[in-house]
């Protein structure tokens, strides 16, 4: 492929996934727009509301990635375009419920779809270097959290605007990302490169190692997407700007994702996943007992250990199971988000009843179990 398309394609990647991004902290948001406080939902049903951001997203990656196989990446990335649009306008005339249950679908549906598109151009585009590159990609997330976060600030407190010019700001990455993506040429996917059918690449997700893998984004992926996507309701008791703390989480993530390429130079990807385990746990836990300018720290310890997991486990499965296709890729990121669509709504029912640092620790579970399933790994493959 020609290193300027190449590189116009993976700037376009980067922007469709700066915009999913910027919806999920965009919508942590909307939670004060449409919770107790506002329209008058309770946080369980914000929960549920929240849901098909993530069971949304599961089932466009999951039924994506075998799609994209199928009609192509350039199909598949106009049909995220198109979701991308419908989800953005329907957010802006939501009021209740209902309606934005449905934006909700809309939006986690074309998240999907540029997850089951731009991982495996990503890795397809760089086959030497897939940490380095798709921890690049993953770059982007952090920085639309951030950038997510500002406007949210911008819009809702500096000039007390209404919430709908926060939500229509997603439009300017909307129409970049299109504009990069008009025209191109794409890839083709590893598994067209590889010469393998559908059916042999099927055969490549019931292996133990993919198993396992995938077992254990169920958990990292919770640790991290639960944990953020709900940080105002989690850190309400603290005094703190729960925003400024999103916005922290991510700056460090993006200094780590930045970083990646020379990191996996000395650490296995197996070793760097064992190292977020670690952080996470342990940024969890002071999280929990932390008030104060101190949030700010146990937070950075949390941002560490999270930096890493998403990029790196897709990086792992491209590495040792190559032959899983599009949609191995897919369905690892798929099951990561379903895991965070179940929990969200329990985490809202703990948040209604309980404090939030008790949800804190409570959510330290997962990267604890996290660091015995890393480690054994590691200890078998390095």
């Amino acid at each position: 492929m020609h290193t300027n398309n190449q590189n116009r394609l993976f700037m376009a990647s980067c922007t469709s996934l700066l915009l999913t991004a910027m919806t999920f902290a965009i919508r942590a948001r909307l939670e004060t727009v449409f919770g107790p406080t506002g329209i008058g939902l309770t946080l369980e049903q914000i929960g549920y509301a929240f849901m098909p951001a993530f069971w949304g997203f599961t089932l466009a990656m999951i039924l994506g990635g075998p799609l994209v196989d199928y009609i192509g990446l350039k199909k598949g990335m106009w049909a995220a375009f198109i979701l991308h649009a419908a989800g953005i306008c329907l957010t802006l005339f939501a009021y209740d419920f209902s309606s934005l249950f449905l934006a909700t679908v809309l939006m986690g549906l074309g998240n999907g779809m540029v997850e089951a598109v731009c991982n495996p151009m990503v890795a397809s585009m760089y086959p030497e270097h897939k940490t380095k590159m798709l921890n690049r990609f993953h770059l982007w997330w952090p920085v639309g959290i951030v950038t997510g976060a500002f406007i949210g600030m911008i819009f809702m407190d500096l000039l007390g605007s209404s919430w709908q010019f926060m939500v229509a700001s997603l439009f300017v990455p909307l129409l970049i990302y299109g504009y990069l993506f008009y025209g191109q040429n794409f890839p083709e996917t590893e598994l067209a490169k590889l010469g393998i059918s559908q059916k042999q690449s099927l055969n490549n997700l019931i292996t133990p190692l993919y198993i396992f893998v995938a077992t254990c984004m169920l958990l990292s992926a919770t640790t991290e997407l639960g944990t953020t996507q709900r940080i105002e309701s989690l850190l309400r008791d603290t005094g703190v700007n729960a925003l400024l703390v999103l916005a922290f989480i991510n700056g460090v993530m993006i200094i780590g994702r930045a970083l990646a390429g020379e990191i996996s130079k000395n650490i296995s990807t197996c070793g760097m996943l064992l190292f977020s385990s670690i952080f996470s746990f342990a940024g969890l836990q002071l999280l929990s007992v932390s008030s104060g300018i101190l949030i700010f720290l146990s937070a950075g310890i949390f941002a560490i250990g999270i930096t890493f997991f998403w990029p790196t486990t897709l990086a792992y499965i491209s590495e040792n199971i190559p032959e899983s296709g599009a949609f191995g890729l897919s369905l690892i990121g798929g099951l990561g988000m379903f895991s965070v669509s179940l929990v969200l709504p329990l985490m809202g029912q703990l948040l209604d009843n309980t404090s939030g640092n008790d949800v804190i620790k409570t959510m330290s579970i997962l990267p604890f179990i996290l660091i015995f399933l890393y480690g054994f790994l590691f200890i078998k493959r390095g």
